[in-house]
This record gives C-alpha cells, sequence and structure tokens, in this order.
C-alpha cells in the first residue's frame, strides 16, 4: 500500500505529520493505518461512513459488498471499527451481510484505553419497523449491549422484544421514521461521538440528505459489473450538492481507498 497524497490537516495547507515509513510501498501496520484514519480530536459528534463502489458505481455485487473489496479493504475496515464508538447500520443491510457482534482486538485495545472507549465498538441498527430477528448473536451475544435505533411510533411489541433480548433502544424520530440528524445526537448523547456507519445505500443517502455526514471513506474497486445495483447513497437528492474535500488517497492493486472530509470541518 502506497500514499498518493499524504493525509493533511485541512485547516492549514501544510501537511501534518505522517507515520515513520509511511510512503514506503509496503503492507502498512494497523498503528499507522490507525494515525492515518484517526478521529478529530473535538468533542462533537463525528459521523464517518465507510463504504465501496465498482468503477461503474456499484455498491454491491450479487447483493453483497464482499465480491468487490480486497484485503487492504477489510484491514481498512477493521481499523475503522476498531477507532469508532458505535457502527452504525441499516436494518436490511444487518440482514444481507449478515452482521454479527463487533470483537474486541488486541491491536487496538492499547487506543481504545487511553481514548476511554470499550473493548469494540457498539453496533446500532437504525429501523423504523423493528423488523428484526432478536435471536441472533448480534444481539444475544454481543461484547458490548446492541442498539436498536428507531422512531417512537415503532411496535410497541417489537420495542418490548428488542428489549427483552438485551438490546437498547434509542427513540430518534417522533413518529414511525428514524429522523438521521437526531440519531448521531442521541448516540453522542451516550457518549458515542466516534462514529462509523457502513450503510447501506438508503441509510447513507439519509445521512447525506440530512447534512449529518462530516467524513466518507471510500473505497474504489477496479471492477465493472453493469447490472443495476445500488449506488452507495440512495433515497431522494439533495437540492444542492455538498463539496468535500479529499483528505487522504492510498492505492494497493489498483484499489484507490479515499477519505473525504465536508468542507469546513475540523
Amino acid at each position: 500500500m502506497r500514499s498518493l497524497l499524504p493525509v493533511t490537516d485541512l485547516t492549514t495547507t501544510a501537511a501534518a505529520p505522517e507515520p515513520s515509513g509511511l510512503l514506503t510501498d509496503r503492507e502498512w501496520s494497523l498503528d499507522e493505518l490507525a494515525d492515518a484514519y484517526a478521529y478529530p480530536a473535538t468533542g462533537a459528534p463525528w459521523l464517518r461512513a465507510n463504504m465501496v463502489s465498482t468503477l461503474d458505481g456499484a455498491a454491491q455485487h450479487d447483493g453483497r459488498s464482499q465480491g468487490i473489496s480486497c484485503a487492504a479493504d477489510m484491514r481498512i475496515f477493521g481499523t475503522l471499527r476498531g477507532l469508532a464508538d458505535v457502527v452504525i447500520a441499516g436494518a436490511e443491510t444487518v440482514r444481507l451481510e449478515g452482521y454479527r457482534p463487533a470483537r474486541a482486538r488486541e491491536a487496538f485495545a492499547g487506543r481504545r484505553a487511553a481514548a476511554r472507549q470499550g473493548p469494540a465498538p457498539a453496533v446500532a441498527v437504525v429501523s423504523g419497523s423493528l423488523d428484526l430477528d432478536f435471536s441472533l448473536p448480534l444481539f444475544t451475544e454481543p461484547l458490548v449491549p446492541t442498539l436498536v435505533v428507531t422512531g417512537a411510533g415503532a411496535p410497541a411489541d417489537r420495542i418490548a422484544a428488542a428489549r427483552k433480548a438485551g438490546a437498547e433502544v434509542v427513540i430518534a424520530g417522533e413518529g414511525a421514521r428514524v429522523d438521521p440528524a437526531r440519531a448521531v445526537r442521541e448516540l453522542a448523547d451516550r457518549g458515542l461521538r466516534r462514529q462509523l456507519t457502513e450503510g447501506g445505500p438508503r441509510l447513507l443517502g439519509q445521512f447525506v440528505a440530512a447534512g449529518v455526514l462530516d467524513e466518507l471513506c471510500l473505497t474504489l474497486s477496479p471492477m465493472l459489473t453493469a447490472g443495476d445495483a445500488q449506488r452507495i447513497a440512495g433515497g431522494p437528492g439533495v437540492t444542492v450538492p455538498e463539496r468535500f474535500a479529499l483528505a487522504s488517497l492510498l492505492e494497493e492493486d489498483g484499489f484507490l481507498f479515499g477519505r473525504y472530509r465536508r468542507r469546513g470541518t475540523r
């Protein structure tokens, strides 16, 4: 893996200090990746998305993202999880991707302890209907309790079932739908400020439309799939496209790993 654009401080024109050996063409250590992808030092919530796309814009192949990913992408995936307080995912993505509880990783134990984080990130599942299988390991075997983010109008029996399964219910909307901006605030109020969403496309589209996405980590896969696969973000479009700035760009075996921040964020 090599850096095509150094990690920069977006508030200045000077490059920020880089980990030793950052520009060498070799496999980076997890510590180097963690330094490169560290969350900004701010007390405010920071919502980061991690997605993968083919050259022709497909976010999945045969309904899943694994087929367009690679080993380096999975190392970054693991690093981003190792830095996050909470991983946010839509219910459909949880079902399709077979989500399991996030696990503790020794490589990140020291960082997490220093940042006063738990041993692993919580997983927050966004669902208005709570049409979820609460007997799955995501709910029965988490290292830290799984959260379900829903609206106040969600079915009362499903809220009760979630709580009975040990999940923490987070109300983030007045009706049956979840308000994306309120979801970010409610999770932050629980101390989960370093937020990572892994989609799916509908959920990411809602965060984009609400104007609450701070950063996008996008893997560009050197593949073409055609077909009618979803893009990385779906749903209603925004009135005016929001401009993001490129913060860093890495490459390995033709895969590009870009990190983009919303302009005006620190």
